[in-house]
């Protein structure tokens, strides 16, 4: 069974093409992490918030990479971090065509 992990957090930007543009080492390295599927970036420049939709493998590897996404989050300045970890439900995810198998 695969797992959402839920992200958010205050953060001043960069967003848009200046995010995709500072980030794309980042994005890249997050494909390594271990049962990592896929994630949508999310960002908000009204309301200064920044965030993504994480799928994983295991509800282990979800929660392993959370701790390691919360300290380096820390180490950027961003110390409130709101995160959700949800089991997918597969058969009805794929009833609504959600990339998930």
């Amino acid at each position: 069974m695969a797992y959402v992990l839920q992200v958010d957090f205050n953060m001043d930007g960069p967003f848009g093409e200046d995010m995709a543009d500072a980030f794309s080492d980042l994005a890249k390295s997050i494909n390594e992490e271990a049962g990592f599927l896929w994630k949508i970036w999310t960002e908000s420049p009204e309301t200064n918030e920044a965030g993504g939709i994480y799928v994983f493998e295991t509800k282990e590897t979800a929660e392993s990479y959370l701790n390691m996404h919360t300290k380096r989050l820390a180490s950027f300045g961003i110390t409130k971090v709101n995160a959700k970890i949800f089991a997918i439900n597969s058969k009805l995810t794929a009833i609504t065509n959600g990339p998930v198998s």
